[in-house]
């Protein structure tokens, strides 16, 4: 067996998107690597055949026992998930040490070659980001930004400061699965095992607002609407439409917005307009509730990428997503196979017009079936990470650091 590739990452059954990213791109990164096995230094509470738990970062020097590690399984190449709060050390007065000991371990690693995926990229970065990024671009052999927007944003955040651009920055978008699509036959049997026949007067038409319960996940946007919006799409097709909301809360500290929203499905639900649905948004389960929408509201305020859309995109759901809004937005134009909405009034018009309009709705999952295909299926994806770890092995051999082309 050749030499292993190695990743850092939360990994499941933590409940983390990020982690859930990782075990989805391993399956891949195995599939087209079968010569190599695909280890993971995950969390101590990592779990799984090929799982290394180590990393335990209530210790100032969490860093150490992973590079340690890292020295005996003499990987081809080391591949990050990187996201501030995974490698974050805070002392006992909670004073973080600003991913320190995050840079502290690609120090250590410098000979080996080092693939870093960060999962938040913002547009216009705070002073605090942009020293973590340049410090990382420059002990990283590649750094893998998920949309191009982001790194000829990076361009013009570092120009401004008068710094140097790093040219070791390739654009690899975030992985869907290309097998996960369900033909209409198929959805009425979810329907059944899902148990969504047996809610009396369930509507055939759903609208489907799926994921994890945040505060930055703004279902109240759509809930506050959702029964004049329901009527009126009954009065112009005369069919009726149930608002799917169907989720649960991550994050103890969202607990407050994640019990308000739910209290607005279920006054909704009270007069058949709506069902609230709690389950775990991870594995088989989480696509299931998606395919049985008829298209997918995700509203948000914050979000530089989203696992919630990689999975509608691999099902060719319809959607409609906030506006400007890093990732998704970028996304949503890139694919065309999605609406944008600004203000109150545009969401609701956007929903009407979807749910009123079923060639659109089919043209929309058309141009997601051609974007998974060509640019983010998870077999087109894993290419790219192979070219990445082809790059960072020759600079190492070569001494020569990496110098990609810019965006513009």
């Amino acid at each position: 067996m050749a030499s292993p590739i190695v990743m850092i990452s939360s990994y499941p059954p933590r409940l983390c998107g990020i982690a859930t990213f990782c075990e989805e791109a391993r399956e891949f990164i195995k599939k087209h690597n079968p010569h190599r096995d695909v280890l993971v230094i995950s969390h101590t509470d990592g779990a799984g055949d090929g799982v290394i738990p180590i990393i335990d970062n209530t210790k100032p020097h969490w860093w150490k026992p992973v590079a340690d590690e890292i020295r005996k399984l003499r990987p081809y190449a080391v591949h990050v998930q990187h996201e501030y709060g995974l490698y974050e050390y805070q002392d006992e007065r909670g004073q973080g040490d600003g991913n320190e000991g995050f840079l502290s371990l690609l120090d250590a690693l410098s000979d080996v070659p080092t693939i870093i995926e960060p999962h938040t990229i913002h547009g216009r970065l705070t002073d605090f980001e942009a020293n973590f990024i340049f410090k990382m671009s420059h002990w990283a052999d590649v750094i893998l930004f998920k949309c191009h927007y982001q790194k000829w944003r990076l361009d013009w955040n570092f120009a401004a400061r008068g710094w140097e651009t790093p040219q070791n920055i390739m654009v690899v978008p975030h992985g869907a699965h290309p097998d996960r699509r369900y033909t209409l036959a198929e959805v009425v049997e979810l329907r059944k095992e899902l148990g969504l026949d047996n809610v009396p007067n369930l509507a055939k038409h759903l609208v489907g607002l799926i994921g994890w319960i945040q505060s930055n996940k703004r279902w109240d946007i759509l809930t506050s609407m959702w029964e004049e919006v329901a009527q009126e799409v009954k009065d112009r097709t005369g069919a009726h439409w149930d608002l799917l909301a169907a989720g649960t809360m991550r994050d103890p500290n969202h607990k407050q917005d994640y019990e308000k929203y739910k209290a607005q499905v279920d006054v909704l639900a009270k007069k058949g307009l709506a069902l609230y649905y709690e389950f775990v948004p991870r594995g088989d389960i989480y696509y299931k509730m998606l395919a049985v929408s008829d298209f997918i509201v995700l509203p948000s305020t914050d979000e530089t990428q989203s696992g919630t859309l990689a999975r509608i995109i691999a099902l060719n759901k319809p959607y409609i997503t906030t506006a400007p809004m890093e990732g998704l937005t970028a996304q949503t134009i890139e694919s065309g196979g999605g609406m944008l909405f600004t203000n109150r009034d545009m969401l609701r018009r956007q929903v009407i017009e979807l749910a009123c309009n079923e060639p659109l709705r089919m043209e929309l999952g058309t141009r997601l079936k051609e974007y998974l295909e060509n640019v983010v299926s998870w077999d087109v994806v894993v290419q790219q990470y192979n070219e990445a770890y082809e790059l960072a092995g020759e600079a190492k051999k070569s001494g020569k650091p990496i110098q990609l082309p810019k965006e513009w």
